[in-house]
């Protein structure tokens, strides 16, 4: 099946409950394959509801990569909550503003997401401590924490306007797959 073909099949199987308004459709700038990598761009309007089908779509692609075989549950995760971070804190939910996505897959050594907003930015050594008292009993403020807990490598880059995650295969995946291979 050519790439182009792939793509708009992956991007056409998202499902919504019957009743919800329908999700602003994420665009997809840019999908380069090669025979052991994947560099997707893509970005999103600062809509909640645009956040699932992006990620929905991006999983599929991730996985069908085998890059993150076995920690599929945690870069879903931290992706999700990163683009919620960037709609809602970055960009303050301004449909005006867009959240730009860039993944980068290689099997068997791991995949590297780029999430930036529009936003102000922010300072994360000012981010209070999930973990401490305070940070235990608030309703709000693990996300961070979460991400880092979920991902390998994060730092934070063009004044906490960009987040950049790694996470590699689970080990006994990367064995296995560059067996494979």
């Amino acid at each position: 099946m050519a790439g182009a073909q792939l793509i708009g099949r992956l991007f056409m199987n998202t499902t919504r409950p019957v009743n919800a308004r329908p999700a602003p459709p994420p665009t997809c700038v840019g999908i380069h394959t090669r025979p052991s990598s994947m560099t997707i761009d893509a970005w999103m309007p600062s809509e909640i509801e645009a956040i699932s089908p992006l990620v929905d779509q991006l999983m599929r692609m991730i996985e069908g990569s085998r890059c993150v075989e076995g920690n599929e549950f945690g870069v879903e995760l931290a992706l999700r909550e990163v683009l919620s971070n960037a709609v809602i804190h970055g960009n303050e939910k301004d449909a005006q503003k867009l959240v730009e996505i860039h993944c980068r897959c290689e099997r068997g050594k791991g995949v590297l997401l780029t999430v930036k907003d529009q936003g102000k930015g922010f300072d994360p050594n000012t981010v209070r401590d999930a973990l401490d008292s305070e940070g235990l009993n608030a309703d709000h403020g693990r996300g961070i924490h979460l991400v880092k807990r979920m991902m390998d490598e994060v730092s934070f880059e063009s004044g906490g306007t960009e987040v950049q995650m790694r996470k590699r295969p689970a080990p006994d995946a990367r064995t296995e797959s560059q067996a494979n291979n």
